[in-house]
């Protein structure tokens, strides 16, 4: 069971939320991720709990002794206001019709748990998602009664939708859950998913682009890198803030603003990403080849699009969308991989 954060008055941590799987592509990357944030939270359904201790035991292990694996119950935590915004959105996206040109036949679909569809939150809601994926031949019936074969596009959108809504639940930890994903290609496929056949969204996307911000740690024993960690990660956290407020101010920032504003914030996040690799070159000897990035965006609720829509009910579900003064924000999420794998 993971320990829960104690709240701090001055500072609040913040977790990197790992989607869209519920355990990391890889371990070695995890071991660079780490040095930027207070630990990293999965999203792990009961019946395969033991899963990050099977996959990838010596880094389970290792987080878990220095306390920085948080691993989260969607049987708890996706209740019943989480699998409503997920209802709403994806109701919405079924109905719109984007879906219906995905590959069906000689296509191998994957499980997702009933708990991550909402089944422990509103097993009522949970099953109409369920029903209208059906119907579509888009999901299929239970085989082990708890996880639902799903076109493993769809099942990748359930997920990343979760990643959003249920941001909120770090509150209950004390801390920030922060998207993070090593699977940029998935997140550019749905997108162009959801976009086709629709007008240009009023939502403005902003994305600081993977840079090379520290070495490959994948050979070094994790008590190093745990070490380095202590003695380094103000530095790296600045860096991760810093581009985290980058994608937060631009957009939401008029276009005619925005040119200026863009060179003056990626001066700013180059010189600390300069800094960042100055000091792990000393430290490693070696180059620089761990990225690091961000993309977000603001949308303005009901724009009539599915993009919209979906990152409207992240926003919503964060309780921020109806507040006087306050953006109507949608998403954001950290982007990581190796430089050596960039390309997939």
């Amino acid at each position: 069971m993971a320990k829960k954060i104690q709240k701090h008055s001055n500072s609040q941590k913040e977790l990197a939320f790992y989607y869209p799987g519920p355990v990391w592509q890889s371990g070695d990357w995890i071991k660079n991720l780490i040095l930027f944030f207070d630990g990293i939270a999965l999203l792990v359904p009961n019946y395969i709990k033991d899963k990050p201790d099977v996959v990838d035991p010596a880094i389970a292990a290792g987080l878990r002794k220095e306390n920085l694996l948080y691993v989260l119950e969607p049987e708890k935590i996706v209740g019943k206001a989480a699998t409503e915004k997920l209802a709403a959105a994806m109701s919405e996206t079924i109905a719109s019709g984007v879906l219906d040109p995905l590959t069906k036949e000689e296509t191998e679909f994957h499980e997702l748990s009933y708990s991550r569809l909402g089944g422990f939150g509103d097993a009522d809601l949970a099953n109409s998602i369920f029903q209208a994926l059906k119907a579509k031949g888009l999901a299929r019936e239970t085989k082990d009664g708890v996880s639902i074969p799903m076109h493993p596009m769809v099942r990748a959108l359930v997920l990343v939708l979760l990643a959003q809504i249920l941001r909120p639940h770090g509150e209950v930890l004390g801390a920030e859950l922060s998207p993070a994903t090593d699977r940029p290609q998935l997140i550019g496929a749905l997108t162009e998913l959801l976009s086709i056949g629709q007008a240009p969204s009023t939502g403005r996307v902003v994305a600081s682009d993977l840079e090379a911000v520290g070495v490959d740690l994948g050979s070094v024993p994790f008590d190093e890198v745990l070490d380095f960690r202590r003695q380094h990660l103000k530095a790296h956290r600045s860096y991760a803030r810093a581009v985290r407020k980058f994608v937060a101010e631009l957009s939401q920032m008029p276009e005619k603003h925005r040119t200026k504003a863009l060179n003056d914030r990626l001066e700013e996040i180059h010189d600390i990403a300069s800094d960042l690799k100055s000091l792990s070159r000393k430290s490693w000897k070696r180059p620089a080849s761990f990225g690091l990035g961000i993309a977000g965006a603001a949308w303005m609720l009901k724009t009539g699009d599915p993009i919209g829509a979906l990152l409207a009910a992240g926003a919503t579900a964060m309780g921020i969308a109806d507040k006087p003064g306050v953006p109507e924000t949608g998403a954001y999420s950290y982007i990581f991989r190796a430089a050596s794998r960039y390309a997939y």
